[in-house]
């Protein structure tokens, strides 16, 4: 006979097992009903090729080849987040500091996130040349502005009462910024981190899609042109790899160096 409590561990022990392996489990799903409906539908390889041909479109191509687009892509991607993260930081604690900037300097910061990229991007590539460069500017416009407004959101957030009381015992600005505003901003810094690494992928292709000769994004239209759509598919999986890994990356760096950010459900 069952033991007492046995259903309620059985109930633990599946609910478990469901947290821990639903996503995966679902994602596989999803990959058998996609391969299956290509097949059962005959739907046409050039407009939604099933899994299979896609793995095998990976594998048309030598390794030697795709290093070279992965690594074009990494490195338009990683230099413009990086650029992105180093001066809008900076730039949000000074326009959290100073209502002045915030008057004058922010409108402009959003004028200029107005302009569409696609469309500026040609002009890009005109004024700064075909090397890396308007790429990189190309992938730091996308990924600048969300970094900032969230951070400055985060700054100007921190509850007065902290600002009231660090102001009786006659802490100056700069003490105020360093140990009351930054690090309440903390968790909005590394959702805004996180936001953007997906972006600065989103804006390393965009810009392999103007002009480029490497990368991922000009592997996909290369593909695309001549109609072998299993490769740009492939090309897709594996920018969804790299934003995914950076995604989960900077999770990594906040639960390492502050994992008192993380809400509690993800500690």
């Amino acid at each position: 006979m069952p033991r007492v409590g046995e259903p309620a561990s059985l109930g633990r022990r599946a609910a478990a097992f469901a947290n821990r392996y639903a996503p995966g489990l679902a994602f596989i799903g999803l990959l058998v009903v996609w391969e299956l409906g290509c097949r059962v539908f005959q739907v046409p390889t050039f407009l939604l090729p099933p899994p299979s041909l896609i793995v095998q479109g990976a594998f048309q191509q030598t390794p030697a080849i795709w290093l070279d687009h992965i690594w074009a892509t990494l490195r338009v991607s990683f230099m413009g987040y990086a650029a992105a993260v180093l001066i809008s930081i900076p730039l949000a604690v000074a326009l959290a500091s100073s209502q002045l900037l915030r008057r004058t300097l922010y409108p402009m910061i959003v004028v200029v996130h107005s302009m569409p990229i696609v469309a500026i991007a040609p002009i890009l590539i005109v004024t700064l040349g075909a090397s890396d460069l308007p790429r990189i500017v190309i992938t730091f416009l996308i990924t600048f502005f969300p970094i900032l407004v969230t951070t400055t959101t985060g700054l100007m957030a921190t509850p007065e009462e902290l600002i009231e009381l660090s102001r009786s015992l006659r802490a100056g600005r700069r003490r105020e910024m360093l140990h009351i505003r930054l690090p309440f901003a903390v968790p909005y810094i590394f959702s805004a981190l996180r936001i953007s690494t997906t972006l600065s992928v989103v804006g390393a292709v965009v810009a392999e899609f103007v002009a480029a000769e490497r990368g991922l994004g000009y592997f996909i239209q290369f593909s695309t042109s001549f109609f072998k759509i299993s490769q740009g598919f492939a090309a897709l999986v594996v920018l969804v790899s790299i934003s995914l890994a950076f995604f989960q990356f900077i999770g990594l760096v906040q639960r390492f160096f502050a994992p008192w950010s993380l809400p509690k459900v993800a500690r």
